[in-house]
């Protein structure tokens, strides 16, 4: 059977949740009903890509509760891979999964996530709602990440501040700023690093951005390079030690209008840090 088609969704059922700094999460659910199996297991799922078939699962054990509720706990390690997991009750092996909607989401452990050394490989959860009203966790798994401390935004340029985790600058690091497409042009700057080599900043001047073989409406992703060898780790620039999953619509920065071009940082989906440029009309 399509799993998808096996698949519950117009349930009220919720799950309350707690993530610690570790990664470790507790889903909390209220007693279950008679129909629902003593065999319980609590099920996430990475959201496939749009066509994509699912293919990657994390069963959890339901276990009993002195207030007749259910736990189940997913543990900091393994990790998870990136991704969107969605959360469902699996009342029994093979019966329709039901999707969850969230209750209470205590997340006050992720706040200051920003403040903490994060070791190589990074791995962050966060618990949010989904868009449709349904309990999800959000994960990155990346080898290092170079966490935004602070974006600073003139009507010429921009200078972001930032903080390495799992890596550090060598000497000819560079800022690289690379633009979507086939052409794949490329701007750089040098970082402004410390002493340490984990925290840096860096300086773009827009009219950079709009230079003749860069016109048109275009978006530049940020990362950041650790040296100047070939095959230096190549680590994209944004914000995840929060309790912020989706920054796109939250965090919103000016556009500075720049030769009748109006460019603007912001942050993707992934809540990587990018720069659009949008060709006056």
């Amino acid at each position: 059977m399509n799993r998808e088609q096996d698949t519950t969704q117009d349930t009220q059922l919720r799950a309350h949740c707690t993530a610690e700094a570790d990664g470790r999460i507790t889903f909390d659910l209220p007693a279950l009903e008679a129909s629902d199996s003593q065999s319980a297991q609590l099920l996430l799922r990475l959201r496939p890509k749009k066509g994509q078939p699912e293919e990657v699962l994390c069963v959890l054990p339901l276990e009993a509760v002195d207030d007749g509720g259910r736990r189940a706990v997913l543990e900091s390690q393994p990790p998870l891979a990136e991704g969107r997991w969605d959360v469902y009750l699996l009342p029994e092996p093979g019966a329709p999964r039901r999707r969850l909607r969230p209750g209470l989401r205590d997340l006050r452990a992720l706040v200051d996530g920003h403040t903490r050394d994060w070791p190589s490989p990074v791995a962050v959860r966060i618990p949010y709602t989904t868009k449709d009203g349904y309990l999800a966790v959000r994960t990155w798994l990346r080898t290092a990440q170079a966490e935004v401390e602070g974006i600073d935004v003139t009507d010429r340029s921009m200078t972001v501040k930032a903080r390495l985790h799992g890596a550090a600058l060598s000497a000819g690091a560079v800022v690289r700023l690379r633009a979507r497409g086939s052409n794949g042009v490329v701007r750089t700057r040098e970082p402004q690093a410390a002493s340490a080599g984990r925290r840096f900043c860096f300086t773009v001047d827009f009219e950079e951005l709009i230079a003749v073989e860069a016109t048109g409406n275009r978006v530049w992703d940020i990362s950041v390079q650790t040296g100047p060898a070939e095959g230096a780790p190549v680590i994209r620039v944004g914000r995840l030690f929060d309790d912020v999953a989706d920054r796109k619509e939250i965090f919103v920065y000016p556009s500075a209008t720049v030769g009748g071009v109006a460019v603007r940082p912001y942050y993707t989906v992934d809540n990587d840090l990018s720069v659009e440029v949008t060709a006056a009309e």
